[in-house]
């Protein structure tokens, strides 16, 4: 049996046009928007040589893909690597690389502890904490926004909501940049990203084992669902790590992109002003705009088709979430940036029974941080020159010089 990348290759059927390209080269992941278009210029699904993957960019068959967890399993894996055929780098996510039935059970749990009731009480200290951060930024004048911001506010509030007792900021963002890079080949970014594990893993482990956690955070209602049964000891502790996995870098690099998209657009960071009801449609529209997770991988579990296209049990599909979420088909004007466009359906958070069971806790801190903003900040104005980081699967900034002018 022939590999790459720990799947099987294959050939693709006819129909499927072949593209030699490398979604994975460092020029793509640092500006993607133009291999997006031409792959979905090319047709609902294209064959790419180089990794052996079909690829989706279109929003309607990757929405497909995505949603149908019978014939397309993340049980799998999400990334380029099949979990029938190889070992993964670290023991599957049985929240993400699973699927129902033993998804459910895990999915209920995670659901409860991260519900809306349960998070109620976190929207105070949220705010807090923002307030402080933004008025000494206001104070300093220029900054670094994603290291000052957009890493300070999760990392002061993420981790106490989970009731950890250990913080330590690199560890926390680079563990989330870790696991996203290990979903694409071996190449640079894997590899530097892998380098860390040695020291990461471990500390993560530690920090969220029962012992190391508060009684009244949510990783406390992880452990609780294993007192009670529905899950075993060692599954909650995995329940809690996926917290960190899912729950750090994805708000990290979603609090950049607003703040990006902001100061490129001075008149809708104007219209959200006037109107800061509109925050929680701001942040949908930043996540359709930039979509910080730009591709998962789903693996067909049997032979089946897309749009009348064959595809054979084991092939891999590198579904462009963020191609998706930029198709003119779907949005009209997709590369326009308008806070009020209420973006529903978007593929940021996923679909379907994988859709991300964090996102109720995401859309608190990214809202609590831009209603902070409208009432303290007149102006979000550039610094420097936006950097953005390469990453296999996260399309972040590396760094933003912002100024914040008072109101």
């Amino acid at each position: 049996m022939n590999m790459i990348e720990g799947h099987t290759v294959f050939e693709p059927a006819a129909g499927i046009p072949v593209w030699d390209i490398d979604p994975y080269a460092e020029d793509i992941l640092l500006d993607p928007a133009p291999y997006y278009a031409e792959l979905r210029a090319r047709g609902p699904l294209v064959y790419i040589p180089k990794w052996s993957v079909l690829a989706s960019g279109r929003y309607e068959e990757t929405r497909e893909i995505f949603s149908d967890h019978a014939r397309f399993v993340s049980s799998r894996g999400v990334g380029l690597n099949d979990f029938k055929y190889g070992k993964p780098w670290r023991p599957p996510s049985i929240i993400l690389e699973v699927d129902p039935p033993d998804h459910t059970k895990t999915r209920k749990v995670m659901a409860r502890a991260l519900s809306p009731k349960a998070i109620a009480g976190l929207k105070e200290d949220f705010r807090t904490v923002a307030e402080t951060i933004i008025d000494q930024l206001i104070e300093r004048g220029t900054f670094e926004a994603v290291a000052d911001l957009a890493e300070a506010f999760p990392v002061a509030v993420f981790p106490k909501a989970v009731g950890m007792v250990d913080s330590d900021r690199r560890r926390l963002v680079d563990y989330g940049a870790m696991v996203f890079n290990a979903l694409g080949p071996d190449n640079k970014f894997r590899r530097a990203a892998m380098d860390q594990a040695a020291d990461i893993v471990p500390w993560i482990t530690a920090a969220c084992a029962r012992g190391r956690l508060t009684t009244d955070g949510l990783g406390a209602l992880i452990y609780a669902a294993a007192d009670d049964g529905e899950v075993t000891a060692e599954e909650a502790a995995m329940l809690v790590r996926s917290f960190l996995s899912a729950g750090v870098d994805t708000t990290v690099t979603g609090i950049g992109s607003a703040l990006w998209c902001l100061a490129s657009n001075p008149g809708e960071y104007e219209r959200l002003k006037a109107d800061p009801a509109l925050a929680r449609a701001c942040f949908e529209e930043v996540l359709r705009f930039t979509s910080p997770v730009h591709t998962f991988a789903r693996t067909a579990n049997q032979d089946t088709e897309i749009a009348g296209l064959g595809i054979a049990e084991g092939s891999k599909i590198l579904c462009a979430l963020a191609s998706a979420n930029l198709d003119p088909h779907k949005w009209g004007d997709p590369q326009v940036f308008r806070i009020d466009r209420k973006p529903v359906g978007h593929m940021a958070f996923g679909a379907g029974v994988h859709g991300c069971v964090g996102q109720n806790l995401a859309r608190l801190e990214l809202e609590t941080v831009l209603t902070v903003l409208t009432e303290k900040v007149d102006r979000i104005e550039f610094a420097g020159e936006a950097v953005w980081r390469p990453n296999n699967a996260i399309h972040a900034l590396d760094r933003l010089p912002l100024r914040f002018v008072r109101k």
